[in-house]
């Protein structure tokens, strides 16, 4: 499988016999990260509500984006059980918005 670890000692090396080509992670970047956004970022502001949030029992690290989407999956989960397989297109919007993410 190989070395987990691999990716780092590869940049240590880079960073130590390239420092013209590699740049420093300590670095800020170079390029302007509104690059491609005329009038810049939309930021993402969650359609699910506080008080869903907490009714639904959704835990703090499921809580970004996508967990209006998650919510709605556990409802047919709930709702279907124990064919919970006929939730297949709420669990890929929810997958593909968390990959999206």
């Amino acid at each position: 499988m190989g070395n987990s670890f691999g990716h780092i000692f590869e940049n240590a090396y880079n960073l130590y016999m390239h420092p013209d080509i590699t740049p420093s992670p300590l670095d800020e970047p170079s390029y302007d990260p509104n690059f491609g956004f005329p009038n810049g970022r939309v930021e993402r502001v969650s359609k699910a509500t506080k008080e869903e949030l907490i009714s639904a029992k959704v835990p703090l690290n499921k809580r970004d984006y996508c967990a209006h989407l998650g919510i709605a999956y556990k409802a047919c989960r709930k709702d279907h059980w124990p064919f919970a397989v006929k939730c297949s297109h709420e669990k890929h919007a929810y997958l593909n918005c968390e990959y999206e993410e």
